[in-house]
């Protein structure tokens, strides 16, 4: 589907017009106080996109009408590179193994979450609008269309909230399963409810059996196209690139061409994008799946521009008192659906119990389809219900933009799976030497087993090299009580091949000079450094004074790292 925003107002305003310095102009202003506002929410425990969203309503429609309803269209291309980009990403994620493994899991859910909604506002939408209109076929109208058009999950809010904090997990991979999917149903929904919702307000409309082959049309046909340039792509960085900026250039090209050609037939972006992701990683050699992660250090940009332009499109002060009722009754009918119809689907499928218990807090968002579809019911129903309903869902969009990332980010916390897709180089730029353990003993902390003192003897030395674990002690001056040696096994050995001699001799006798230090703060890509500069692999910690508090040995670091990851992938067997 075409980016629906684009058709909310003709396109009388296009690049073509903007100034170059002007457009440069609003495009810093844009990042610039969308990263800003990101990053303040971020502060506050807050995801960053709702930041983002937040900033655009100030510049926005809403707003100081910074941005003007022109230049946010003009600007639209900005918002179909995003969702392709999403489309992309989440592609990635669909592998044929995790299919096969969460496929029945998937569609019970998906059935759930999609269709309970619709009855659910339907109801209470019907119900509402009756009492105030006192006409039953406007009434049951408003809730055929709502309920059909509440089953859409926006993706976008959703996968940057699980991008932002790292998710991983059976929680994780159904959320991206069914915001994946659940868009298809609802277009099938929203067909079905038209047909009969045509008639009852006079008009003709397309018969069911067109809608639904228009519908089929759409989605096969963007798998399709989708999948053919995922298979040209493939060819071509597989046989002819092999510079990283080349194949993320070509990558990105391949998938702006696919968008752009489902623009042209009138197709779905997102789910070609999609299908270009899927085809990638399921079919494509091993060698190409770099791509995803170039491609991902791509997206940071766009998606502040993205969020921040959602927001300025929302106009949140032109919605009356009987439409601002129905928004309300939308919202909570599709949030009482939603949570219902996921819980029920995760029962049946026996899904493992953090996604019966949190996925519906991660299905809150809504955007580009459903914004779609009210666009499409102001076409068919332009004199009767379309105005209303692209009111309404322009005043709930505004609400669940704003909610539905932190309860995707209260979701994925509650399940334990913040965090957990992270690598060892993830671990190794976010810990300190103070992190480092060694079974149950912390390396960095004051430990007498790891720093001797000048006059200490041999004999004393050798019984904690037998029973600890530290391959190096630091040696502490018996006057001033700061770092004044190191003692190293290997020099230990040396020492004892003298013979007997040895045994007169103290630590004073044997220690080295320390090439380098340490101290608890030090990160351990730093502590790594000074290992490859010093060609060593243990080194003293000492404080702000000098004095040593224990010694940091690289198998120690090697040790915590593995550690780390092996635990992870523990937690990540024990939720699956």
């Amino acid at each position: 589907m075409a980016d629906p925003f684009a058709q909310v107002l003709p396109q009388v305003f296009h690049f073509s017009h903007l100034q170059g310095t002007q457009f440069v102009l609003l495009l810093g202003i844009i990042m610039f106080f969308g990263a800003l506002g990101g990053r303040i929410f971020q502060k506050l425990k807050i995801p960053q996109v709702v930041g983002y969203i937040v900033i655009g309503i100030l510049i926005g429609s809403s707003g100081f009408q910074i941005l003007q309803i022109e230049t946010i269209i003009a600007l639209n291309p900005v918002n179909t590179i995003a969702l392709s980009l999403i489309g992309f990403l989440i592609g990635a994620e669909l592998k044929i193994d995790v299919i096969k493994k969460y496929g029945k899991q998937f569609v019970g859910i998906l059935i759930g979450e999609s269709v309970t909604p619709f009855f659910v506002v339907g109801f209470f939408v019907t119900l509402v609008a009756y009492i105030f209109m006192k006409d039953f076929k406007t009434a049951i109208s408003f809730g055929l269309i709502l309920g059909a058009i509440c089953s859409a999950t926006a993706p976008a809010a959703t996968t940057d909230v699980l991008k932002e904090f790292r998710t991983r997990g059976p929680l994780t991979t159904t959320t991206l399963g069914i915001v994946a999917m659940d868009d298809a149903v609802a277009l099938i929904l929203y067909a079905i409810a038209s047909t009969v919702v045509s008639p009852l307000l006079g008009g003709q409309g397309q018969s069911f059996g067109m809608q639904m082959l228009n519908i089929a049309k759409d989605i096969f046909g963007s798998i399709i196209a989708g999948s053919i340039f995922g298979a040209l792509v493939t060819f071509v960085v597989k046989n002819l690139m092999k510079d990283e900026g080349r194949v993320l250039s070509f990558g990105l090209g391949g998938l702006f061409l696919s968008t752009g050609v489902c623009t042209i037939l009138g197709l779905d972006n997102i789910l070609a994008a999609m299908s270009l992701g899927f085809f990638m990683v399921n079919f494509a050699p091993a060698k190409t799946r770099p791509i995803f992660s170039l491609v991902e250090k791509f997206t940071p940009p766009i998606y502040v521009l993205f969020f921040v332009l959602v927001g300025a499109k929302l106009n949140i002060w032109v919605v009356t008192p009987i439409l601002g009722i129905l928004a309300i009754v939308y919202v909570a009918g599709r949030t009482l659906g939603k949570s219902i119809g996921a819980r029920l689907g995760a029962k049946i499928t026996k899904a493992p119990q953090t996604v019966h218990d949190f996925l519906p807090w991660c299905l809150l968002s809504q955007a580009g389809v459903a914004i779609g579809l009210s666009i499409a019911a102001s076409n068919d129903f332009e004199n009767s219900i379309g105005p209303s309903i692209i009111l309404i869902i322009t005043a709930t969009t505004f609400i669940v933009q704003l909610i539905g990332p932190i309860c995707v980010k209260h979701g994925v916390t509650k399940a334990g799976e913040v965090g957990l897709a992270i690598t060892e180089d993830d671990i190794l730029k976010s810990s300190k030497v103070k992190n480092v353990t060694w079974g149950s003993e912390k390396i960095c902390c004051a430990d007498s087993h790891a720093i001797v003192t000048e006059t200490e003897k041999i004999c004393h030395i050798l019984k904690n090299f037998e029973t600890h674990h530290n391959q190096s002690f630091a040696v502490a001056s018996n006057e001033t009580g700061k770092l004044s040696g190191i003692i190293t096994l290997e020099h230990l050995k040396e020492t004892l091949m003298i013979g007997e001699f040895a045994d007169t001799l103290l630590a004073v006798d044997i220690m080295d000079k320390p090439i380098c230090t340490c101290s608890p703060e030090d990160s351990l890509p730093d502590v790594y450094k000074k290992f490859s500069d010093a060609d060593t692999e243990s080194m003293p910690i000492v404080d702000n004074d000098g004095k040593p508090l224990g010694i940091m040995e690289k198998f120690a670091a090697d040790h915590y790292l593995h550690t780390r990851i092996l635990e992870i992938n523990r937690k990540l067997e024990n939720m699956a």
